[in-house]
């Protein structure tokens, strides 16, 4: 488990593993906006994948991404929101 950046908003959850080039996407972009995360790797603690398919709807995939109780999904939907500039106002707990 791992933050980053300190930034007053929503937590950030991340579930990731170290191999995962989406994941490591999905880390960069929040690393590039400044938004704090925290990370935990089901690939080094497999009790986690549990957890990440109950709270992802049965997803199995990484990265799930989750800010506050809202489900973003994997890294093209993060990408996504962002694009549609709702990313740092759902982090800061905003309307976009």
């Amino acid at each position: 488990m791992s933050a980053r950046a300190d930034n007053a908003g929503t937590e950030v959850v991340l579930y990731t593993t170290g191999w995962c080039p989406f994941c490591i996407r999905a880390k960069h972009l929040l690393d590039q906006r400044g938004i704090a995360y925290t990370e935990h790797r089901v690939d080094l603690q497999p009790a986690l994948r549990d957890e990440m398919e109950s709270r992802a709807a049965g997803r199995t995939s990484v990265p799930q991404v989750f800010i506050g109780d809202t489900h973003v999904g994997g890294c093209d939907e993060l990408h996504a929101l962002d694009t549609r500039g709702g990313l740092d106002a759902l982090a800061a707990n905003r309307t976009p």
